[in-house]
């Protein structure tokens, strides 16, 4: 069960810079992330940390993809978490 918070905790900090970088390069004009790597990485476990960082820096709030998909990749995150931790 800790590897899952390990890597939780990774992704989750990946998710973070790479959802900031991505504001920062659309403000510059600057190459940007695009958005399958962005749900990817919410996806891989990262989605918490993504909706938290887009809700406080306004990135792609307007965004259904992302504020829909994001909650959805939470709550499933947390029936696999629920999952594992009851066969163990």
């Amino acid at each position: 069960m800790n590897y899952i918070f390990i890597w939780l905790g990774i992704i989750s900090a990946v998710s973070v810079i790479v959802t900031a970088y991505d504001k920062i390069a659309a403000k510059s004009g600057a190459w940007r992330i695009p958005e399958k790597t962005l749900m990817l990485l919410g996806f891989l476990g990262g989605a918490a940390a993504m909706l938290v960082t887009m809700l406080i820096i306004h990135h792609k709030t307007r965004h259904a993809k992302f504020m829909v998909g994001l909650p959805l990749e939470i709550v499933l995150h947390i029936a696999i978490i629920i999952a594992v931790a009851t066969l163990l």
